[in-house]
């Protein structure tokens, strides 16, 4: 053991440790607006943090926090002080160290990379390394004691910031949030994660925030139970009301205070506020547990649950991809109506499953312009006609709560087939009031459909069951070098994707790159074609549309043409790739222009033959 850990380990067995309480809350309280950036204020605003910090120590909190939860280089990159990372850091010791003084523990506030599950999926371990050893040294050049990493609600991306934090020398406390029924978002129990992160190096595990004290004290008494480390509690004051424009938080110093000590008598040593708490609750919690010494705690050997049967099962592919290896599968992309006519998808579905196509993939608000939601339409186009169907599901039109919810009721309805996309911003569909939500993107997606499979949301909560979903994938091969998101669908094919559709292919020497750069890739990959109608459309395409690019001797062939001859020759390109793919590539996934349903007719024929 280092001799910095020794010294805390020794402390602890002296007493209870009293942490304080929300920086945030209190900044927002004293006029700082939630939309600015916390972090940046110990260069701008020095005197506001160091008079929170007195604040708490005043009220007999016995460990500082730095103002730091937020300040590695993605976040403050946001407010252009990406190059200063170790300057905010070493600030915010430095001002958590003079009002500390002699008497008081100053620990370095440490928190997740990204704001939302998936945001930094495209990040690499190394990567990930070097923006958490780049806040740590400069927290650890500011003089802090130990460092807190705390309100990580992935374990994996908690147990790296753990073996970075450990090769600082400082002790190291590590807490989770948890969610409902005190599990992590990945669905992992809080015995589970205090035993890997006391594996992983932590000095201390625990938990903060997620919600209010009763549920991180059914959580510490859980972990009391599972591991010998020394224990962790910083609790929110409840859950917030939205009051008059403001966030207030209902729970009373007294009852905080009531539940912190509930947590001291589990075997907690270490107790401390989240968000909503303030010198007050602090203040309450110290009298509560002033008289407390750490209690002893029994730990049992920890129980790994096995993976749910129905999780097990939808890893294997269904429906429309158990073709896959037999013969070429063929998905037919539709767009839902302007309005509230739906004849026209519904006769086109028809006579799209008539002809041999496996499922039609129903877009979800494309370019950003409102259309009939096309999960209630999947379901009409199933119920009527039998073919199967894959609803787009992006980021940008639901908050994480709603997503959810719409792909639990998705389940309910019989819908199986979901192809996560981030979707485009609303900018480019340019619907006026509108605002573009992105709290996932389409790995983030992932990750939430994997969850969902696995019998849990992506906050931990048990469903009761699992759903049973076919996730796909979006990959754009209209790029200089597809190396980048061949890197990019790895990490897609990590978090749970079992079937990819490509954005269109117009060469020849495209479609062989792609196949080049996938040949290795294990599930079934649909190329995309999107049949040319005119010069027109061929340009609009090239200049307007994201994630497409025509290369210039397809522009040459659509130079001058509209009209049948325009169909005509979008028709033959389309059936080059075609031939040129026989054989060699898992099926195909067509999107006729404009809803011509006969174009995709034509070419399911040529793919058939």
């Amino acid at each position: 053991m280092k001799r910095a850990d020794q010294g805390l380990l020794e402390r602890l067995q002296q007493g209870i440790i009293v942490g304080d309480g929300a920086m945030g809350t209190l900044l927002y309280q004293r006029g700082v607006p939630l939309s600015a950036c916390f972090e940046v204020l110990n260069l701008q605003q020095p005197a506001i943090v160091r008079r929170i910090h007195r604040d708490y120590l005043a009220a007999g909190a016995q460990l500082l926090e730095t103002n730091t939860f937020a300040a590695n280089r993605l976040r403050l990159a946001a407010v252009g002080l990406d190059a200063q990372v170790h300057q905010v850091n070493a600030t915010g010791a430095r001002l958590a160290r003079d009002a500390a003084g002699c008497n008081a523990l100053v620990a370095g506030a440490v928190g997740p990379l990204g704001r939302v599950p998936g945001e930094t999926a495209e990040l690499g371990i190394e990567d990930r390394r070097s923006l958490f050893r780049e806040q740590m040294e400069g927290l650890a050049d500011g003089g802090v004691d130990l460092l807190l990493l705390e309100t990580f609600a992935s374990l994996e991306e908690l147990e790296l910031a753990v073996a970075v934090a450990v090769h600082t020398g400082l002790p190291v406390v590590a807490q989770m949030a948890f969610f409902e029924g005190g599990r992590t978002r990945e669905g992992v129990a809080a015995a589970e994660a205090a035993r890997r992160l006391a594996e992983a190096g932590a000095t201390i595990v625990g938990a903060n925030c997620g919600s209010g004290p009763k549920d991180v004290l059914d959580v510490l008494r859980t972990m009391a139970a599972h591991t010998d480390r020394p224990l962790s509690g910083f609790a929110n004051s409840g859950f917030p009301e939205y009051v008059d424009g403001r966030y207030i938080y209902l729970a009373t110093p007294g009852y905080f205070a009531a539940r912190g000590r509930e947590m001291v008598e589990a075997g907690t040593c270490l107790v401390g506020g989240c968000c909503g708490t303030t010198p007050e609750h602090i203040r309450a919690l110290a009298a509560a547990v002033s008289d407390f010494k750490p209690a002893p705690r029994v730990v049992v050997r920890p129980a790994t649950a096995p993976i749910p049967q129905a999780a097990a099962e939808s890893r294997q592919q269904r429906g429309f991809l158990a073709a896959w290896g037999k013969r070429p599968i063929i998905t037919v992309e539709l767009d839902p109506p302007r309005g509230l006519d739906c004849t026209k998808v519904l006769a086109g579905s028809r006579l799209l499953a008539e002809t041999g196509a496996d499922a039609i993939s129903l877009a979800e608000n494309p370019l950003a312009r409102i259309r009939m939601g096309n999960i209630a339409l999947a379901k009409r186009i199933q119920d009527a006609i039998g073919i199967e169907t894959i609803i787009h599901v992006t980021g940008r039109d639901r908050n994480l709560i709603g997503l959810h919810s719409e792909l639990l009721g998705a389940h309910l309805l019989g819908l199986r087939n979901v192809l996560a996309v981030t979707g485009d911003p609303v900018a480019v569909g340019g619907e006026s009031g509108a605002s573009s939500v992105f709290d996932l993107n389409s790995i983030g997606l992932l990750e939430l459909l994997t969850a969902l499979n696995n019998g849990h949301t992506l906050m931990g909560g048990d469903l009761g069951g699992a759903t049973q979903f076919q996730a796909g994938a979006a990959f754009n091969p209209n790029v200089t070098d597809m190396s980048g998101q061949r890197r990019r669908l790895n990490k897609k094919i990590a978090a749970g994707a079992q079937f990819v559709q490509t954005q269109p292919v117009y060469s020849v020497a495209i479609l062989d790159a792609m196949l080049d750069c996938l040949q290795d890739v294990d599930i079934p990959v649909l190329v995309g074609i999107l049949p040319l109608v005119s010069e027109r459309n061929a340009e609009f395409l090239h200049n307007e549309v994201p994630g497409i690019l025509l290369p210039d001797d397809v522009r040459k062939r659509m130079r001058g043409t509209h009209g049948e001859e325009g169909v005509r020759r979008g028709l033959d390109i389309a059936r080059e790739l075609i031939e040129a793919g026989r054989g060699r590539v898992d099926g195909f996934y067509l999107m006729p222009p404009f809803g011509k349903v006969n174009i995709a007719v034509e070419l399911i024929g040529a793919i058939r033959r």
